[in-house]
């Protein structure tokens, strides 16, 4: 019942083709009605909540279908395409992305995990993915849906908004895909702090040795744990946040070179050849097929 009371918060708030910021912090409400090819993108930490249609993802080279029976959960930032080939005016896709608040979510997460038993139970658990989905279970529709009606009263949102948040990301911890989030946001959260490391050091060169020594892992256990959290090893996962960071900023008008400089690349023609090999079109034209695309729909 929660989810179709979403729904009706997301029609009564959104028109077609939007992203709404909400007054709540971190969350937004989408309705897209019209489809959109896989394009480069870059997932911070966050949950996104499709309560009508579906969209479709590829990362680690799998494509991955996602709708209306789970949530999506990005424990840390990931290099990624995304689309909803299939939406349309009769077909679309209606949701909630929550941007996670990394002090919030450590705050609950260590408390989970400083409870009697939780310790053992993430020792035990598999390792995290990067990206999962999670059964929409009663728990996260009513906080869902109990932090959503607080957009609509000032007074509710100054006293209540960090409890409704927390009550959330509780139960995002206690879902399937908790275990992700409390090994990026709690104890054990080496990998995390890497990609992390990673991501705001996208410009400079940075060795595999040096990011196993900053966490404390031979460089054969990092590069395992590594690709288990992301589909990919390190060189691979730099490289696609790279090239995704560029295309996204060619697709918005900036001057091939200087997209390429603001990644770390001094080579246009290695910046060239590699971009080509992932997106299957020059930085060139990959500048002129988007530009055209919005032309076409403008």
């Amino acid at each position: 019942m929660n989810k179709q009371q979403i729904e009706h918060i997301i029609n009564r708030k959104v028109s077609a083709n939007s992203l709404i910021e909400t007054a709540i912090q971190g969350v937004r409400l989408f309705k897209i009605t019209e489809p959109i090819q896989c394009e480069p993108a870059v997932y911070e930490p966050s949950v996104t909540a499709i309560v009508r249609g579906g969209k479709e993802a590829i990362w680690g080279g799998k494509k991955h279908l996602y709708d209306n029976n789970k949530y999506i959960c990005c424990s840390m930032s990931m290099p990624i395409e995304t689309g909803t080939p299939e939406t349309s005016a009769d077909n679309p896709l209606l949701g909630v992305y929550i941007s996670i608040d990394p002090r919030l979510m450590t705050e609950v997460a260590l408390e989970i995990q400083s409870s009697r038993g939780s310790s053992r139970m993430l020792n035990s658990a598999a390792s995290p993915q990067g990206v999962s989905t999670a059964i929409w279970d009663e728990s996260f529709s009513d906080a869902l849906y109990r932090l959503l009606l607080l957009d609509d009263d000032s007074m509710d949102l100054a006293i209540l908004e960090k409890s409704r948040l927390r009550e959330l990301y509780y139960a995002i911890l206690k879902g399937e895909a908790g275990h992700s989030f409390k090994r990026a946001f709690g104890v054990g959260n080496e990998i995390a702090r890497s990609i992390e490391f990673l991501s705001s050091h996208i410009t400079k060169p940075v060795t595999i040795d040096e990011l196993a020594d900053q966490i404390g892992m031979s460089r054969a256990v990092f590069h395992r744990k590594f690709k288990q959290a992301t589909s990919m090893s390190p060189i691979q996962f730099v490289k696609s946040m790279r090239l995704n960071h560029a295309a996204m900023k060619i697709a918005e008008g900036t001057n091939v070179n200087v997209a390429a400089m603001n990644v770390g690349y001094v080579s246009s023609t290695q910046f060239s050849r590699e971009f080509k090999r992932m997106y299957g079109l020059s930085p060139k034209q990959w500048g002129q097929a988007k530009a055209q695309s919005l032309n076409t729909i403008q």
